[in-house]
Parts: structure tokens; sequence; C-alpha cells
């Protein structure tokens, strides 16, 4: 079974900077895409960032692109979890939200496994 449990979140000032991790665990993760999404109060859920674990490959949504990087995080990854980073700069009071981590079925970019989500509260 699948378990995604992410961390880091906080709070923040304007311009300043969080890191959020995700250990997923339950499966090799060699052909899964694993991304980002979070959703502020009273929106829907949106994409944030993706990386394709096999060959690294990254997209990122234009409101976070140049502030943002999604990366694995080799330097924690053992044969049963797998971990991912989401380094958060030059944050903004509209980057607020609940931060989920997710990740697809194998060799496809549909997202069907979900953490349970971390509060970023970037203040102006």
């Amino acid at each position: 079974q699948v378990q995604l449990v992410e961390s880091g979140g906080g709070s923040v000032q304007a311009g300043g900077s969080l890191n959020l991790s995700c250990a997923a665990s339950g499966r090799t993760f060699g052909s899964y895409t694993m991304g980002w999404f979070r959703q502020a109060a009273g929106k829907d859920r949106e994409f944030v960032a993706q990386i394709i674990w096999s060959g690294g490959s990254t997209d990122y949504s234009d409101s976070v692109k140049g502030r943002f990087i999604i990366s694995k995080n080799s330097a924690k990854n053992t044969m049963s979890v797998t971990t991912m980073l989401l380094q958060m700069n030059n944050l903004k009071p509209e980057d607020t939200a609940v931060y989920y981590c997710a990740a697809s079925r194998p060799y496809s970019t549909d997202f069907v496994y979900w953490g349970q989500g971390t509060q970023v509260t970037v203040s102006s």
C-alpha cells in the first residue's frame, strides 16, 4: 500500500523560504511520477510541480516557476522509503495553502495516491 507523508510546513513572512519533504513508501517508485499540489481555503486543489522519477524531468505551474524547485532527496532514500523535496523560495501570501504530496500509477501521470497535507502560511 502506497503511503505518502508530508513534513516541513509552517509559517513564514513574504520573501522567505520553506522546504517541504514527502516520504513515500509501499512501492519502488522508479516508474512513477510524483508531484505537489496545493489547496487554498475556498479554492480548488491546483497543480504545483511534478517530477518523473526515472529521468528526473520536472514541470511547474506558472505561478511558482522560478521560485520553487522539486527534486529527489537521494541522500534520504532507502530501500523502503523514497523522499521528494519542494524548495519554496521568495514566498508570497498567495502561496498560502495546504500542500499535498501525490504519486501516480506506474508509467502514468495520473495522480492517484495522496498524502494528508501540510499547511503553509505566508504573511505579508
